[in-house]
């Protein structure tokens, strides 16, 4: 089979593709031939030796990925051959609270997706809703269930509440889809104002170019009467807008913390002294939240959008054209 590895890290170049031999599923394992993958930031950061876990050398690469089991150990219980598949992020992360014997993640420290076949214990997926194609069901692992929890996790926002979500990458996108299935209001936040007419077909209410107003906080603070849920995406360009924006009792879940120039968050003295808002991290999310998230998926019939999808041999073009940022969706690699 055909297999991507990460051999050292620094960038595109360590990226190699090898022909290697086909390995069987071992009792509890399945075979995965994989259809699709797709590429979150984390993956960036593997690859530019700026991630926080360490990689395991050699490793297969990309968290994301959907396919078809073709072959399953013989004590394999929860699916069979035929089945459409995607893995978890941790993939030993079942349910509750994570821990450091649990952090093992696909496409880091355990063989991810950009190959033709992937083995995985089976309990380390999931099956995929019937209504989505490949490239769809390949989005979902990373920045989907991101999104998922930093909608739900504090508490199911109330129908008509205002939620934010800043720029057009898939935890964004992702985010402001999942907000409007639950009734909400959605403020899109983008850098360019030629995305705004996209964001509002996904459902924005309230769309602000950051181009034509940097100071956009007050702005929206004022046209909404407080935005109560920001999915904080911006990190330091924006945390600050965040936090004006936000109801006093408001909840920003702050998944961005440094830009890509390595500068942090700040925390504005004078303006958190005049808030009450609750500020939380998230990390993904277990196997039952990739379920939960999955079973709305299905039951709404969402389509997570795509950016471009480049062919397998293109992998590198994938990870350089990820890299430069101006993106409306999720970037995806076909199958071998």
């Amino acid at each position: 089979m055909h297999a991507y590895r990460l051999e050292g890290s620094g960038g595109t170049e360590c990226l190699v593709m090898r022909d290697e031999a086909q390995t069987e599923p071992k009792p509890h394992e399945i075979l995965m031939r994989v259809h699709a993958t797709s590429l979150n930031r984390r993956d960036t950061m593997i690859l530019n030796g700026t991630y926080p876990l360490t990689p395991r050398q050699g490793v297969v690469p990309l968290s994301d990925g959907a396919g078809e089991i073709v072959a399953i150990g013989d004590a394999v219980t929860r699916f069979a051959v035929g089945d459409r598949v995607t893995g978890s992020y941790f993939a030993r992360w079942i349910d509750g609270r994570i821990n450091a014997g649990l952090i093992d993640q696909l496409g880091c420290t355990l063989d991810g997706m950009l190959a033709e076949y992937a083995v995985l214990d089976e309990q380390w997926a999931v099956r995929l809703p019937d209504h989505l194609d490949w490239h769809e069901a390949a989005t979902l692992t990373c920045a989907g269930v991101t999104a998922w929890n930093a909608v739900t996790g504090a508490g199911i926002p109330k129908p008509g509440q205002w939620v934010l979500v800043i720029g057009s990458g898939g935890v964004s996108l992702f985010a402001l889809q999942f907000a409007k299935l639950l009734g909400c209001r959605v403020v899109a936040v983008t850098s360019r104002g030629e995305k705004a007419d996209r964001l509002r077909a996904l459902g924005a209410d309230l769309v602000i170019s950051t181009s034509e107003m940097p100071e956009w906080g007050a702005t929206v603070r004022d046209q909404t009467g407080g935005i109560d849920l920001v999915v904080e995406t911006g990190g330091p360009a924006t945390f600050a807008q965040s936090l004006i924006a936000s109801t006093l009792y408001g909840h920003i879940v702050l998944l961005t913390l440094q830009d890509p120039q390595g500068r942090s968050i700040e925390m504005p003295a004078a303006l958190y002294q005049r808030s009450l808002a609750t500020i939380s991290r998230l990390f993904v999310g277990s196997r039952t939240n990739l379920e939960a998230m999955l079973r709305a998926v299905s039951q709404h019939r969402l389509r997570p959008v795509i950016d471009k999808v480049f062919a397998f041999t293109e992998a590198g073009d994938a990870y350089r054209y990820f890299q430069q940022g101006d993106v409306f969706g999720k970037v995806v690699v076909d199958g071998a």
